[in-house]
């Protein structure tokens, strides 16, 4: 499969590029910087620049076209501010959706986070609670979108670097733990293999199932 990935240079995209190139897919990691080409080659994925937070709808079609499937791992990041949670976690997660609706890709996996459809308490800091509103409102956009898009939002909890374990928990509703990206990544490749999770919001930490097992229950 032809999977395009929009946050391209992320930890998860990498590890998901790695993932996917190893099983004989084709990854294609869109990222903002050319600097960044290498780090995508060296995981097995080819490199398109892009950036979401200045193209147009059509310039980012033209990039999705004749893909399998988008996965949007994008992210402003720690240390960037409010304005581009709002920029590259909702916008960006709206073109993606639009591009790929443009470009007859139904297939799409979306990387949100884990209980931002929560009330915010009214002393959460500002980065903060932009990035949980601006993580909502993309997933409530692609939850309107059925009619164009085969969607699946994708939950995880508090990312670590540590290795992948196999092992998940994936529910409709969870509390709050953590999860490896690797875990993560390994979750995203099989729930391309599934139609069963398209329409589904799914919450995602370590647990005791392994990773195939969990999404293909998750499809129940």
């Amino acid at each position: 499969m032809r999977i395009v990935i929009a946050g391209g240079h992320g930890k998860i995209a990498l590890r998901l590029a790695g993932l996917l190139a190893a099983r004989g897919d084709e990854p294609v990691s869109l990222i903002r910087n050319p600097d960044h080409s290498q780090d995508v080659v060296d995981a097995g994925a080819e490199p398109v620049v892009i950036d979401l937070e200045q193209a147009t709808v059509t310039e980012l079609a033209e990039k999705v076209m004749n893909a399998d499937a988008v996965v949007f791992a994008a992210g402003a990041g720690p240390g960037s501010g409010a304005a581009r949670k709002r920029t590259v976690d909702h916008k960006a997660a709206v073109l993606t959706a639009d591009a790929a609706s443009l470009a007859g890709v139904r297939r799409l996996v979306q990387v949100s986070a884990i209980g931002v459809d929560n009330p915010l308490p009214p002393d959460s800091e500002e980065v903060w609670a932009a990035y949980v509103e601006a993580k909502r409102a993309a997933d409530a956009d692609l939850r309107e979108r059925s009619l164009e898009l085969d969607w699946t939002i994708l939950r995880p909890g508090r990312l670590t670097d540590e290795p992948g374990t196999g092992r998940v928990a994936l529910e409709e509703d969870s509390e709050l733990d953590s999860v490896t990206r690797e875990d993560v990544a390994a979750v995203i490749v099989a729930l391309l293999d599934e139609p069963g999770t398209v329409g589904r919001v799914l919450t995602l930490l370590n647990g005791e199932t392994p990773v195939v097992e969990a999404v293909r229950a998750a499809a129940g």
